[in-house]
């Protein structure tokens, strides 16, 4: 008797590899498929960055390759899911269809009714949860409330993760479930359940991936790289070490310096699932070894708490998928935001006589990537500085990161308006101050600034740049104390609904 066909459905999990739903699958049917989806919609969405989707070509041709090599194979249509999944398992007489679960709103929505779809037609649907360490329905306050403050969520969080026996150091490895013998689908229409539903399905060759437009030409330049086996190389070097540094444990203060290699740049492969976060976990518990005092071990507990930071922001969505439309804090609802396009496009450009600034968002616009530090740093100016509401700036950096998710872009923009899940009510950056402290000799300025290539670290820090040394580059938009004030001002006039 032949074994029950199930269909895996590939979304944010690019990757053979520790993932959760394909392993469960594997483990029940050696009958099993692939499949992705590439819906039109969110490919020429204005918020699919070119870098992004870059990044997911790339990441879907080696993962196409991975699934030959394990003796099955990964279909590729091109269209709606809700109509193309129930159509490829009738035409297939697949009887599950398996698939890791989203948080994000949309996701939820789409992914509640392609089940009842396949469900109608008598289909069964697997959904696991892949994309976090811990469930969102396993983590709450004493009361059984969702959390809203990162610090006691840290706590809990900390608590489950590190009582889970799976997290192993095996979970770093990259293992393999399809390892055994696959099942290669037999294309003979007669081996087919329905072969004229089949010949109708928008397949898509896997030759033909290479072939769609991204618009993303510096790919030299981007620090996050696409595929499973670059996303475990740069765990390894990462947490392990290469060329005698081992970057992990020296994270803190290492992480705050935009010029220096310091963080894992792994945002990416987390978002789309070249990577899992339990292989991130496991890597950092196995550095543990490698560290030579408490400093080392600070550095890994504070990118652990990083780990936990995407967690919290991941399941603050699942919880309130409000978030993703507006402030989690009522009050912010009727701030006079003043939405300059002239000042927000110069902010986009980089173009605004802060050299940090603009430092950082050519960094963006060229790389599709931004160190952390200075996304802090941009953000604060636009919303604190350019009076310009968050949103505008959310909006433009999905528009243009490569590790661009909706959870954690809203919730570091949040964080930083002081609009979301943070008992602090105001967080003001002072750009000279931070260039000063994390930027000193200038380095990263220069770097992306070139035509200030031979104006003095001071004056780049403190942006007090001579009128003959700025050779085009603009004077300050706007005076930072002036605007300082001007912010608190505004928003003492708040009054509480």
């Amino acid at each position: 008797m032949a074994p029950p066909r199930w269909l895996f459905w590939h979304r944010r999990d690019l990757r053979l590899g520790d993932n959760l739903g394909l392993a469960a699958a594997a483990a029940a049917t050696p009958a099993l498929t692939g499949v992705y989806v590439l819906d039109p919609e969110l490919l020429a969405a204005e918020t699919m960055a070119p870098a992004r989707l870059w990044f997911l070509i790339e990441s879907l041709r080696e993962l196409t390759e991975g699934w030959r090599q394990a003796g099955s194979r990964l279909l590729l249509l091109r269209g709606d899911p809700l109509t193309l999944l129930p159509a490829l398992a009738r035409a297939m007489g697949a009887q599950v269809v398996a698939w890791n679960r989203d948080v994000e709103p949309r996701a939820r929505e789409r992914d509640r009714r392609v089940a009842a779809a396949l469900q109608a037609q008598s289909a069964r649907v697997l959904a696991d949860w892949d994309q976090l360490l811990v469930d969102p329905s396993a983590i709450h306050t004493a009361s059984g409330d969702p959390y809203r403050v990162y610090g006691p969520f840290l706590r809990n969080w900390r608590h489950q993760v590190e009582g889970k026996a799976a997290l192993g150091s095996a979970a770093a490895g990259g293992l393999d479930p399809l390892a055994a013998p696959g099942d290669l689908i037999d294309l003979n229409p007669a081996a087919l359940a329905d072969p004229q539903g089949w010949a109708q399905l928008p397949f898509i060759a896997a030759a033909e991936l290479a072939a769609i437009p991204h618009g993303f030409a510096a790919a030299a330049e981007c620090p996050c790289r696409p595929g499973e086996r670059a996303a475990l190389e740069q765990l390894q070097n990462f947490c392990h070490g290469q060329a005698g540094k081992i970057p992990l444990l020296s994270y803190e203060p290492g992480r705050n310096f935009p010029a220096q290699p310091g963080t894992s740049a792994l945002g990416a492969a987390l978002a789309l699932g070249t990577l899992s976060p339990r292989q991130a976990w496991a890597a950092a518990q196995e550095a543990r070894s490698l560290a030579a005092g408490e400093e080392s071990l600070q550095a890994i507990r504070v990118w652990e708490q990083e780990l936990a930071w995407r967690e919290f922001y991941q399941q603050a969505l699942f919880h309130f998928p409000e978030l993703a439309d507006g402030p989690h804090r009522p009050l912010w609802q009727q701030f006079p935001w003043e939405n300059n396009p002239v000042r927000f496009q110069a902010w986009c450009d980089g173009l605004t006589g802060f050299p940090i600034v603009d430092a950082a968002m050519r960094q963006l616009n060229t790389s599709g990537w931004m160190h952390n530090r200075c996304r802090m740093i941009v953000a604060s100016f636009l919303v604190k500085d350019l009076i310009c509401d968050w949103r505008w700036g959310e909006r433009a950096f999905m528009q243009r990161l490569v590790d661009g998710d909706l959870a954690a872009n809203n919730g570091g923009w949040q964080w930083s308006a002081s609009s979301g899940m943070d008992p602090k009510p105001l967080r003001i950056f002072n750009p000279s101050t931070q260039a000063k402290k994390f930027d000193p000799q200038a380095e990263y300025i220069r770097h992306w600034l070139p035509e200030l290539a031979r104006v003095s670290s001071a004056d780049l820090i403190s942006g007090d740049i001579a009128p003959l040394e700025r050779r085009g580059y603009p004077t300050p938009i706007v005076d930072h104390r002036q605007q300082q004030a001007h912010f608190k001002a505004l928003y003492a006039s708040l009054k509480p609904a």
